[in-house]
């Protein structure tokens, strides 16, 4: 059957190593299990960039962070650049969302071409050409938004329901507390399961699928968790122990004449804290428990897919935006380039896939998922912008050519409190990772490198980037990240058929230069 629909799922913050699927020996997650064995689970997928926006960025628009410039989570994306949104509405569709996308108005571009963000076009672009049904990002107070105007119709009566019920709770003694102080991750949030933000946001996406009955649709399901605050409504909060929790992956000799970047980041608060092994053992609980709650709900999808028959037509596609340290190589939050953060999940139902239930081990990138959406609807490839490769010839066991053998993710913390610490100038804060099999090799520009071993140090714990005897490999690296940058697609404007035409025919244009 031909595809004619898309449901595009992202979590926030959600490490591939926590789902059953992926190896996790104690948090079960049958639902995801249940989509990998449908579809393709691809075990070396990898981010673009280990910070929500660029990463999302480079989802979304199927290009590197270094061609579409918003390294950053405070930089928009141009409203120059093309995004899956685009590609669908000149082909008459468009692309729903509800939930997150961390998109910022590209506001000087808007007005740039007078445009205010209120008509409809400025009001696409703004949105990077998502139609909005609900949006809800999950990490600061949305007071006016839909969300909480609906909290309080369920009788969360307060002026901020999100700060005073979905990330509060109520201590041992009674006492409300704000689940911005982690501490308290390990009681229930304030607000029922029911009407928490995995369910709202689950709710909406069945009231749309099933609105749209028999007609195309494209969904894009951004759930915010397992992202912080780390609160997890009952009885998610109280699923896990720390008993059940991975081993954290960390070594004393990370510690010693450590990275000087790294060394700045550790003294930041939220890395500071995750070195203690009292907050990772009251966290990562928590976090487990809200990786299961996103997999029951859905279940609830699933279950919808198959009562209605959309198995049969539409591409699933399942991921991530990175991963969460929770204390690994003494960090916390994200942003680096340890497999901890960059590997991310990547499952696709392919209604054509072939087999079903297939492991797929090539290097794949986030980049990928805009042309395999393309691909899959049938819409052009957008080959002189997009720097993804469809996955489509490995969910149909299709002969490939040539497949990547390396992936490449980059990192801008001039926002960070670590450039000021280095006393580092904001355009002076920039790394760019190359990862193969083997090796793993991290420019950081006014420092100096990293390089593990990943053949005989998986855990990237013992840092080669100084060592003597590692230049050739060192120098190898550089190359390859200097070969990757000589290939970004920066001539976007034209297309490849448009410059095959073009080529050579001065003279059909009346042009006879350098005639005798």
């Amino acid at each position: 059957m031909t595809i004619r629909n898309l449901l595009f799922i992202m979590c926030d913050q959600l490490r591939a190593d926590h789902l059953s699927c992926y190896g996790h020996p104690r948090l079960a997650t049958p639902n995801l299990d249940a989509l990998a064995a449908r579809g393709t689970l691809f075990e070396r997928a990898f981010a673009q960039s280990g910070v929500c926006g660029p990463s999302r960025m480079s989802f979304y628009t199927g290009r590197y962070v270094s061609s579409h410039g918003a390294t950053w989570n405070r930089v928009p994306l141009s409203i120059a650049e093309y995004t899956l949104g685009d590609y669908l509405r000149a082909a008459g569709r468009e692309l729903v969302l509800i939930g997150k996308t961390h998109m910022m108005a590209d506001v000087h571009g808007l007005a740039r071409l007078q445009m205010d963000g209120a008509h409809e076009l400025g009001g696409l672009l703004a949105r990077g050409s998502f139609v909005e049904q609900q949006r809800h990002d999950g990490h600061h107070a949305e007071p006016s938004a839909r969300y909480a105007q609906w909290l309080r119709e369920q009788g969360y009566a307060a002026a901020d329901p999100w700060t005073d019920y979905v990330i509060a709770v109520t201590d041992d003694e009674g006492q409300v507390r704000s689940g911005w102080q982690m501490r308290n991750a390990r009681f229930p949030a304030r607000v029922g399961e029911p009407h928490s933000e995995t369910a709202y946001t689950t709710d909406l996406a069945l009231d749309f699928i099933r609105a749209k009955g028999d007609q195309p649709w494209a969904l894009h399901l951004s759930y915010v968790k397992p992202h912080w605050p780390y609160i997890a409504p009952a009885p998610y909060h109280a699923l896990y122990s720390k008993a059940d929790a991975l081993p954290v992956q960390r070594a004393a000799e990370e510690l010693i004449d450590p990275h000087p970047v790294l060394n700045a980041y550790r003294e930041q608060e939220e890395c500071a804290n995750f070195m203690r092994d009292e907050v990772i053992d009251c966290v990562r609980p928590a976090y487990m428990g809200l990786v299961r709650q996103i997999d029951d709900h859905l279940g609830r999808v699933w279950h919808l897919l198959e009562e209605l028959g959309r198995w049969q037509d539409t591409l699933v596609v399942f991921t991530a935006d990175h991963g969460d340290f929770l204390g690994d190589h003494w960090l916390g939050e994200k942003e680096h380039f340890f497999d901890t953060v960059q590997r991310i999940p990547l499952i696709v139902v392919d209604p054509r896939a072939n087999p079903r239930g297939a492991r797929e081990p090539s290097f794949v990138e986030a980049i990928d998922v805009v042309p395999t959406a393309l691909a899959a609807l049938g819409l052009p490839a957008e080959r002189h912008r997009v720097e993804g490769a469809s996955l489509l010839p490995l969910t149909r066991n299709e002969p490939v050519a040539v497949w990547r053998d390396a992936v490449f993710s980059e990192l801008d913390w001039s926002y960070r409190a670590a450039r000021r610490a280095l006393k580092r100038a904001p355009d002076q804060c920039r790394a760019w990772m190359v990862r193969t099999a083997d090796w793993k090799y991290v420019h950081w520009a006014g420092f100096r490198p990293q390089l593990f071993d990943l053949a005989n140090d998986p855990g990237e714990l013992r840092d080669l980037g100084r060592e003597p005897r590692f230049e050739p490999i060192r120098q190898e690296m550089r190359e390859r990240l200097f070969e990757w940058q000589c290939g970004l697609k920066r001539r976007t404007t034209v297309q490849l058929e448009e410059v095959e035409r073009g080529t050579a025919a001065h003279k059909a244009a009346g042009v006879f230069f350098g005639v005798w």
